[in-house]
Protein backbone atom coordinates (compact mmCIF):
# COMPACT_ATOMS: atom_id res chain seq x y z
CA UNK A 1 0.00 0.00 0.00
CA UNK A 2 2.65 2.21 0.66
CA UNK A 3 4.39 1.47 -2.67
CA UNK A 4 0.68 2.50 -4.03
CA UNK A 5 0.66 5.99 -2.62
CA UNK A 6 3.46 7.37 -5.14
CA UNK A 7 4.80 9.71 -2.24
CA UNK A 8 7.73 7.69 -1.22
CA UNK A 9 11.32 8.88 -1.98
CA UNK A 10 12.65 6.09 -4.55
CA UNK A 11 15.51 4.57 -1.61
CA UNK A 12 12.52 3.67 0.47
CA UNK A 13 10.45 2.59 -2.57
CA UNK A 14 13.66 0.30 -3.71
CA UNK A 15 13.84 -1.17 0.54
CA UNK A 16 9.82 -1.94 0.28
CA UNK A 17 10.33 -3.65 -3.08
CA UNK A 18 13.62 -5.66 -2.02
CA UNK A 19 11.65 -6.55 1.63
CA UNK A 20 8.17 -7.42 -0.41
CA UNK A 21 11.43 -9.72 -2.90
CA UNK A 22 12.45 -11.34 0.40
CA UNK A 23 9.53 -12.30 1.78
CA UNK A 24 7.73 -13.48 -1.39
CA UNK A 25 10.96 -15.80 -1.41
CA UNK A 26 10.58 -16.90 1.95
CA UNK A 27 6.80 -17.42 1.39
CA UNK A 28 7.91 -20.18 -1.78
CA UNK A 29 10.28 -21.74 0.20
CA UNK A 30 8.26 -22.63 3.11
CA UNK A 31 5.54 -24.09 0.73
CA UNK A 32 8.16 -25.91 -1.18
CA UNK A 33 8.91 -27.24 2.29
CA UNK A 34 5.28 -28.47 3.00
CA UNK A 35 5.14 -29.85 -0.33
CA UNK A 36 8.31 -31.69 0.23
CA UNK A 37 6.93 -32.98 3.03
CA UNK A 38 3.76 -33.93 1.81
CA UNK A 39 5.18 -35.85 -0.97
CA UNK A 40 8.12 -37.88 1.29
CA UNK A 41 5.22 -39.06 3.62
CA UNK A 42 3.12 -41.98 1.50
CA UNK A 43 0.25 -41.35 3.68
CA UNK A 44 -0.22 -37.65 4.36
CA UNK A 45 0.02 -37.78 0.43
CA UNK A 46 -2.74 -40.50 -0.17
CA UNK A 47 -4.84 -38.18 2.32
CA UNK A 48 -4.14 -34.94 0.36
CA UNK A 49 -4.93 -36.45 -3.05
CA UNK A 50 -8.39 -37.64 -1.32
CA UNK A 51 -8.75 -34.10 -0.21
CA UNK A 52 -7.99 -32.46 -3.97
CA UNK A 53 -10.83 -34.59 -5.48
CA UNK A 54 -13.14 -32.23 -3.77
CA UNK A 55 -14.20 -29.00 -6.14
CA UNK A 56 -13.31 -26.23 -4.42
CA UNK A 57 -10.26 -28.11 -1.98
CA UNK A 58 -6.63 -27.03 -3.24
CA UNK A 59 -3.31 -27.90 -2.71
CA UNK A 60 -2.85 -24.98 0.04
CA UNK A 61 -6.26 -25.89 1.27
CA UNK A 62 -5.27 -29.55 1.97
CA UNK A 63 -2.30 -28.87 3.60
CA UNK A 64 -3.82 -27.19 5.90
CA UNK A 65 -6.25 -29.47 7.07
CA UNK A 66 -3.71 -31.73 7.53
CA UNK A 67 -1.71 -29.69 9.26
CA UNK A 68 -4.78 -28.53 11.79
CA UNK A 69 -6.48 -32.14 11.77
CA UNK A 70 -6.03 -34.60 14.10
CA UNK A 71 -6.79 -38.12 13.03
CA UNK A 72 -10.09 -38.61 11.71
CA UNK A 73 -10.41 -41.74 13.82
CA UNK A 74 -10.95 -39.76 16.76
CA UNK A 75 -13.76 -38.40 15.86
CA UNK A 76 -17.14 -40.91 16.09
CA UNK A 77 -18.85 -39.02 13.31
CA UNK A 78 -18.85 -35.27 11.07
CA UNK A 79 -20.70 -33.68 13.25
CA UNK A 80 -17.77 -34.09 16.27
CA UNK A 81 -15.26 -32.77 13.51
CA UNK A 82 -17.29 -30.30 12.49
CA UNK A 83 -17.33 -28.58 16.08
CA UNK A 84 -14.03 -29.47 16.27
CA UNK A 85 -13.45 -26.98 13.06
CA UNK A 86 -15.65 -24.25 15.00
CA UNK A 87 -18.17 -24.68 12.00
CA UNK A 88 -21.24 -25.09 13.50
CA UNK A 89 -24.22 -23.12 13.90
CA UNK A 90 -25.24 -20.80 16.82
CA UNK A 91 -28.81 -20.24 17.34
CA UNK A 92 -29.82 -17.39 19.71
CA UNK A 93 -33.43 -18.00 20.48
CA UNK A 94 -35.61 -17.35 23.65
CA UNK A 95 -38.81 -18.56 24.31
CA UNK A 96 -40.90 -17.08 21.58
CA UNK A 97 -39.87 -13.17 21.34
CA UNK A 98 -35.97 -13.64 21.02
CA UNK A 99 -34.31 -14.54 17.35
CA UNK A 100 -31.05 -13.45 16.65
CA UNK A 101 -29.66 -14.51 13.29
CA UNK A 102 -27.92 -17.99 13.42
CA UNK A 103 -24.05 -17.25 12.91
CA UNK A 104 -21.10 -19.85 13.29
CA UNK A 105 -19.75 -20.63 16.36
CA UNK A 106 -16.83 -18.78 18.15
CA UNK A 107 -14.97 -21.83 19.62
CA UNK A 108 -13.46 -24.21 17.09
CA UNK A 109 -10.26 -23.62 15.60
CA UNK A 110 -9.84 -20.65 14.44
CA UNK A 111 -7.62 -21.50 11.37
CA UNK A 112 -9.54 -23.95 9.58
CA UNK A 113 -12.85 -22.20 9.92
CA UNK A 114 -10.52 -19.38 7.86
CA UNK A 115 -8.67 -21.70 5.57
CA UNK A 116 -12.71 -23.41 4.47
CA UNK A 117 -13.64 -19.93 3.23
CA UNK A 118 -12.65 -19.49 0.02
CA UNK A 119 -12.72 -23.13 -1.08
CA UNK A 120 -16.32 -22.91 -0.03
CA UNK A 121 -16.93 -19.54 -2.11
CA UNK A 122 -15.22 -21.71 -5.05
CA UNK A 123 -17.40 -24.95 -4.23
CA UNK A 124 -20.34 -22.66 -4.41
CA UNK A 125 -19.84 -22.46 -8.33
CA UNK A 126 -18.07 -25.89 -9.10
CA UNK A 127 -18.99 -28.96 -6.49
CA UNK A 128 -22.78 -30.16 -6.93
CA UNK A 129 -22.72 -31.42 -3.53
CA UNK A 130 -22.38 -27.54 -2.34
CA UNK A 131 -24.51 -26.11 -5.45
CA UNK A 132 -27.65 -27.96 -4.46
CA UNK A 133 -27.01 -26.82 -0.73
CA UNK A 134 -26.66 -23.41 -1.59
CA UNK A 135 -29.66 -23.72 -4.51
CA UNK A 136 -32.11 -25.07 -1.13
CA UNK A 137 -30.95 -22.40 1.44
CA UNK A 138 -31.72 -19.91 -1.21
CA UNK A 139 -35.01 -20.84 -1.83
CA UNK A 140 -35.95 -20.79 1.48
CA UNK A 141 -34.61 -17.16 1.88
CA UNK A 142 -31.53 -17.62 3.61
CA UNK A 143 -28.81 -14.47 3.80
CA UNK A 144 -25.44 -14.80 1.36
CA UNK A 145 -23.21 -15.83 4.85
CA UNK A 146 -25.52 -18.25 6.41
CA UNK A 147 -25.16 -19.79 3.01
CA UNK A 148 -21.60 -19.17 2.84
CA UNK A 149 -21.45 -20.82 6.34
CA UNK A 150 -23.29 -23.91 5.43
CA UNK A 151 -21.44 -24.42 2.86
CA UNK A 152 -17.92 -23.96 4.44
CA UNK A 153 -19.64 -27.19 7.15
CA UNK A 154 -20.40 -29.10 4.36
CA UNK A 155 -17.50 -28.68 2.26
CA UNK A 156 -15.44 -29.72 5.86
CA UNK A 157 -17.90 -32.60 6.05
CA UNK A 158 -16.89 -33.75 2.42
CA UNK A 159 -13.37 -33.50 3.37
CA UNK A 160 -13.91 -35.79 6.54
CA UNK A 161 -15.92 -38.03 4.83
CA UNK A 162 -13.03 -38.76 2.40
CA UNK A 163 -10.31 -39.01 5.21
CA UNK A 164 -12.70 -41.39 6.63
CA UNK A 165 -13.32 -43.54 3.98
CA UNK A 166 -10.74 -43.69 2.20
CA UNK A 167 -12.13 -42.94 -1.25
CA UNK A 168 -12.12 -40.02 -3.82
CA UNK A 169 -14.61 -37.86 -3.34
CA UNK A 170 -18.22 -38.85 -5.97
CA UNK A 171 -20.88 -36.51 -6.66
CA UNK A 172 -22.84 -39.21 -6.98
CA UNK A 173 -22.01 -40.49 -3.76
CA UNK A 174 -25.77 -39.32 -2.19
CA UNK A 175 -28.05 -40.76 -5.17
CA UNK A 176 -26.29 -43.53 -5.24
CA UNK A 177 -26.94 -44.27 -1.28
CA UNK A 178 -30.55 -43.25 -1.57
CA UNK A 179 -31.38 -45.41 -4.24
CA UNK A 180 -31.90 -42.57 -7.10
CA UNK A 181 -29.22 -43.20 -9.40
Amino acid sequence: NRLKSGRLCEAVQESLQESLAFLDGQVAKLEAQINDHIDQHPDLQQEAGLLTSIPGIGDKTAAKLLAELPAVERFAHAGQAVAYAGLSPQEHTSGSSVRKKSHLTKIGKRSIKTAMYFPALIAMRHNPIIQALVERLEKRGKEKMVIVGAAMRKLFQLAYGVLKSGKPFDPNYANLSQGTA
